[in-house]
This record gives C-alpha cells, sequence and structure tokens, in this order.
C-alpha cells in the first residue's frame, strides 16, 4: 500500500480477517448512569495530566489558529451553564445550538449536556422557515448564535413563544441578544454535573423525509456509547497509537461535517472529544484546496470526508502528495456510495484506504469497513460494525437472500440478545411516526433504515440507493448510485445525479444531471461553436463511456449539465428535489399554459 509523505510506517495492510472474531465477541457495557458532557469533557479537565491537553483547534480564513485546552472548555462551558440555569433552563428543556464550527459551539454542546438540558443543533444555513418550524414545533426555550447566525434566528423570534432567552456567545448584535461575552466573567467557574441517566434525551436533530415536515429524533446519552464501535473501527483504531499501543495516541481529527448534522456531532466532534484528542474547527466554506491546506497545516491524522468533497478534492488536486504533506491514517466517508474511481484514489493519491460506513440520525454508525482489521471492498457499505445485528429485510420483516435487495435494518438486540445502545428514543410528539420505523413486537423489532442494499456471500453489504431513489425504465430496476459513480469516472464530471424522468411510452428514462470539472467548465465556457454542439458532442461522449461499462439500460438517455447539484448540508444530493423537477417539467409539456 502507499504511503503519506510525513508517515514514518506504512498503513495497514489485512492480512488476517479479524471481524468474525470481534463482531461475535464484542459485548456492550452501558452504566445505569452516564452523560456526554462528563465522558467528553469533565474527565479530562479533571485530571492533571490531561487538563491542558488540546481539546478544539480553532481556526478559519481570517484568523489565526488558536488551540483551547479540555481545561479552558470545561471553565467556558461551566460559566455558561451557569448562565443558561440563571436564565431558567432546566433539565430536559431544549436549547438551541445554531452555530458554525467554532470553540464556542464545543462550548455550547457540553454547557447544556452537563445541565441535563437538551442540545437542538440547527444549521447555520437553515432559512427563516426551517428555522421557525423546528424552534415552533420542539418548544425551545433558549437560542445559542453568533454574529454570522444570530440575525436569522432574530427574524424568527416574535413567531416562537417558547423562545425566552437568545445568547450571542461572540456578543450582542441586537438589544434583545444577551451579550455572553460582557457578562461571563460574573458567571461561576464551577458547575454541578447533572446526574443523568443513560436512556435520558441528550440531542433533539431534526431530519427530513421524502415527504411532510421534519421529524425529531431524540437522542439518548447511552447513543455515544452505541456510536463508539463504528468510530473507532472507520477511524482504522482511533484514539490508539497505531504503531506503539503502549503509547499516548497522536491523533489530530478534522471533518468539514456541520456540527450541527448527526455527522459532525456524533461523527466527529463528540467521539473525538470522548477519546481526549484534539478537533480542528474551520469556521469557513469547503473548498478543495483550503482542505488539503488544513489536513497539512494541523498534521491531521483522522477524518471524515463526504464523496462529494473526496470527488471535488480528486479533480482539483490529483497528485496531491505532490504539493502537501499529509500525515493521514484514516478516512471515513459516508452520506453517498463512494465509488471505485474515488476508492482508488484516496489508496494510490492518498495512502490511505477509505473506510466507507452507513447510518441514520435514529441509528447512526451501524454499517462500515475498518481496513486495519478487515478487507475493504470498493463499493461495499461494508459489514455490520461490532455490537449491531444488522440485515437486509424484505417487507414482511423477513431476511433477505444473498444477492436480493432489500431494506437495510437494526435489530434492537444484538447477537447475545442485549438491548443495543445505538437506537435513538423516538420521534418529537410522533408516536405513528416512530412505530412505523420498526418491524415486529416493540421488544424484539427491527428498525428500517429505508435504504436498499444486497449482501453478498461473505456478508458485505452494496447501497443499492434510497427506497424512494431507486426506479424503473423501461421495465428494469434502476439504481442511481452506480450509474453516478460511473460518470464521475470520466475527467470531464465533477459530480453527477440520476433520476428517472417521465415518458409516456417507457414509464421513465434515465436522466442526468451533470456538474463539469473545472477543465471541462473553462473549455464550455471558451469553445467558439456554439455551446449546444459543445454539449451534444459531450453528452454522446459520455453515454458512450457508460454504455462501454455497465448494462446497455442503465446509459443515461438524456444529460443536463448544472453549475451545482441540490445538495443536503450532510453532503447528500437531493435527488428528490431533481426527480419533482422533473414530473414538473412533464406535466407543464402535457399541460402549456
Amino acid at each position: 500500500m502507499a504511503r503519506s509523505q510525513g508517515s514514518d510506517k506504512k498503513h495497514y495492510p489485512v492480512e488476517i480477517d479479524h471481524y468474525p472474531g470481534l463482531h461475535a465477541g464484542f459485548r456492550w457495557q452501558v452504566p445505569e448512569r452516564f452523560n456526554m458532557a462528563e465522558v467528553c469533557s469533565r474527565r479530562w479537565a479533571a485530571r492533571r495530566a490531561t487538563a491542558g491537553q488540546t481539546a478544539v483547534l480553532a481556526d478559519g480564513p481570517d484568523q489565526r489558529p488558536q488551540a483551547h485546552s479540555y481545561a479552558d472548555l470545561q471553565a467556558s462551558a461551566n460559566r455558561l451553564s451557569n448562565g443558561l440555569r440563571l436564565l431558567g433552563v432546566k433539565p430536559g428543556d431544549r436549547v438551541a445550538i445554531v452555530l458554525p464550527q467554532r470553540f464556542e459551539t464545543a462550548v455550547a454542546y457540553i454547557a447544556v449536556l452537563q445541565m441535563g438540558a437538551v442540545a437542538m443543533p440547527l444549521s447555520q444555513l437553515f432559512g427563516p422557515e426551517a428555522l421557525e418550524f423546528r424552534l415552533q414545533d420542539s418548544a425551545a426555550v433558549a437560542a445559542l448564535v453568533d454574529h454570522a447566525t444570530g440575525p436569522a434566528l432574530q427574524a424568527v423570534r416574535d413567531r416562537c413563544p417558547a423562545l425566552r432567552h437568545v445568547l450571542g456567545l461572540t456578543g450582542a448584535f441586537d438589544t434583545e441578544v444577551v451579550d455572553w461575552p460582557a457578562v461571563q466573567g460574573s458567571a461561576r467557574k464551577r458547575f454541578e454535573l447533572v446526574d443523568t441517566r443513560a436512556d435520558d434525551p441528550a440531542v433533539l436533530i431534526y431530519t427530513s423525509g421524502t415527504t411532510g415536515n421534519p421529524k425529531g429524533a431524540l437522542i439518548p446519552h447511552r447513543a455515544l456509547i452505541g456510536n463508539l464501535t463504528g468510530f473507532v473501527c472507520s477511524q482504522n483504531w482511533f484514539g490508539f497509537h497505531p504503531w506503539n499501543p503502549k503509547q499516548a495516541s497522536d491523533a489530530v481529527f478534522w471533518s468539514p461535517a456541520d456540527w450541527a448534522w448527526t455527522g459532525g456531532l456524533m461523527d466527529a466532534l463528540l467521539p473525538t472529544l470522548y477519546f481526549g484528542r484534539p478537533i480542528v474547527a474551520y469556521n469557513g466554506r469547503f473548498s478543495p484546496e483550503a482542505a488539503f491546506e488544513l489536513l497539512q497545516r494541523h498534521r491531521v491524522t483522522h477524518t471524515f470526508l463526504f464523496p462529494t468533497a473526496l470527488k471535488a478534492m480528486m479533480k482539483a488536486c490529483p497528485e496531491p502528495r505532490g504539493r502537501y504533506r499529509l500525515h493521514l491514517r484514516a478516512i471515513m466517508s459516508a452520506g453517498e456510495a463512494v465509488g471505485d474511481a474515488v476508492f482508488a484514489y484516496c489508496q494510490q493519491e492518498l495512502g490511505v484506504t477509505v473506510n466507507e460506513m452507513f447510518g441514520q440520525t435514529e441509528i447512526n454508525y451501524i454499517v462500515g469497513n475498518c481496513a486495519r482489521l478487515w478487507p475493504a471492498r470498493p463499493g461495499s457499505m461494508g459489514k455490520g460494525y461490532p455490537g449491531h445485528r444488522v440485515a437486509v429485510i424484505d417487507d414482511d420483516g423477513h431476511e433477505c437472500p444473498v444477492g436480493v435487495p432489500g431494506d437495510v435494518a437494526v435489530h434492537r438486540l444484538d447477537v447475545h440478545g442485549q438491548p443495543d445502545p445505538v437506537f435513538f428514543l423516538g420521534y418529537w410528539n410522533n408516536e405513528a411516526a416512530t412505530a412505523a420505523k420498526f418491524t415486529g413486537d416493540p421488544a424484539d423489532s427491527w428498525c428500517r433504515t429505508g435504504d436498499l442494499a444486497l449482501r453478498d456471500a461473505d456478508g458485505y453489504l452494496w447501497y443499492q440507493g434510497r427506497a424512494d431513489d431507486v426506479f424503473k425504465a423501461a421495465g428494469y430496476r434502476i439504481g442511481p448510485s452506480e450509474i453516478e459513480n460511473c460518470l464521475v469516472k470520466h475527467p470531464a464530471v465533477a459530480n453527477a445525479a440520476v433520476v428517472p424522468k417521465p415518458d409516456p411510452e417507457r414509464g421513465a428514462v434515465v436522466k442526468a444531471y451533470v456538474v463539469l470539472a473545472p477543465e471541462a467548465a473553462a473549455r464550455r465556457a471558451a469553445c467558439a461553436q456554439p455551446e449546444r454542439e459543445f454539449d451534444a458532442a459531450l453528452v454522446a461522449e459520455l453515454q458512450a463511456h457508460v454504455k462501454g461499462r455497465l448494462a446497455p439500460y442503465e446509459y443515461p438517455k438524456e444529460i443536463e449539465f448544472t453549475n451545482a447539484l441540490p445538495m443536503t448540508t450532510t453532503g447528500k444530493v437531493q435527488r428528490r428535489v431533481l426527480r419533482l423537477q422533473e414530473e414538473a417539467r412533464a406535466q407543464a409539456r402535457l399541460h402549456p399554459a
């Protein structure tokens, strides 16, 4: 396997498959009393040997990097907890956290969690309707913001009657906002941890489905424990020194994943702090160049990068080790299928075998790979992580045979018959939606993900798409991810999304929306011939590219070039948006104005 510059050891070639023993022998240890803030900050700050260790490395385009220790994190969180308590925040109350990646965001989570309140992350990208719905539905009593996120929240505050207080963690920008830096000095630096049960609610994260309003997934404190096997495995044994188990870990973590989403909070921030290691908080927009510079500047060893980010990095910098000194030991990726083009790039150019992972807000970090301990197969989601009983099931809740697609599901009980701590408590004020998520008796049931996969003879899962993304064209069942992966292998393509286009004769045809790579986009812009001729030539080239690699019925009958694809803030392509757009266009053709 290739080596990364700056590393004096080779990465781990897998000679023995350790998966069977790990999965069969693993047992959960979940205490009755447990609090995320205690294990992620307080215990490190309380020890003289670890209090001075870096917890958060704050960085951004307009600031010099600044290291904040675990003692700093805990002292700031204690003051904020005391301030929130004086404002009347009680255990169980929902507190909105509307902040980007920055030190104050980590402070906010620790402060809310240690007082037994429920942290409610809200993305800085949310518009007024998204903010208003979540604040109203959750009846959040307080909100924590900064100068960038505060104005949008203030704009809807009058329509959220339960919201009593807004704290500006970087200062006041409105007379009705508490200027926290100006008053925090009067708050006590000591705060007594609220003694929470492992089953008590800790986080309320709203997750959008394909229909209806977003649902609030209520996450208990114990869910962090349920995440740890997946985190450790996907990060090639994070928290432990790779070559000397007796030596302290030197791991440094960074991910562009927004800390307001499961991928940033539960897959990056909290598990990194759980192991007492530093996480880079980059308060800036993602770009391939910025990503490589961060990896180099902070000697990042472990990361979580969406496939979309990896594709952009691959296109922008095909040979990164000629420009950057990298120290990577693990890359986890999730949200979409990586595809073998990106998989090969990570191995050959970054010196790391990417570990694909799969999970959901409700049941996170359940399936994936660990290149250090079992072989990763390009394009596979991996296997159920230790502690999770994962299967592919049919509509009746029966396990599907090898090679037959079905719904990826996780059983409430592990292989030893003990409760799996990864499960959410349910959807906020929505018992019907909670019940619909499960198949079988409540105490002995499968939790469906709504994502389709098939299992091969060796137990690896292969992603087939969301249940509502898979479609039929001319009688053939089409999974978009395989076609998208094929398109991205073409040098002219930066990203692609495949959806059905309604067709009166065949029901639907395969259509691809394509974002051009920078060089191809520049050629298109500078081309002297009419744009439609350039496009027609490239469309034919891309169609031939897919025809030569996939089944004849899978090539896109139509390709539309676009500057950007609709994306969620977690890096997933919103195929549903494009699908609805095609349906609307079809209706307009049938019924022109």
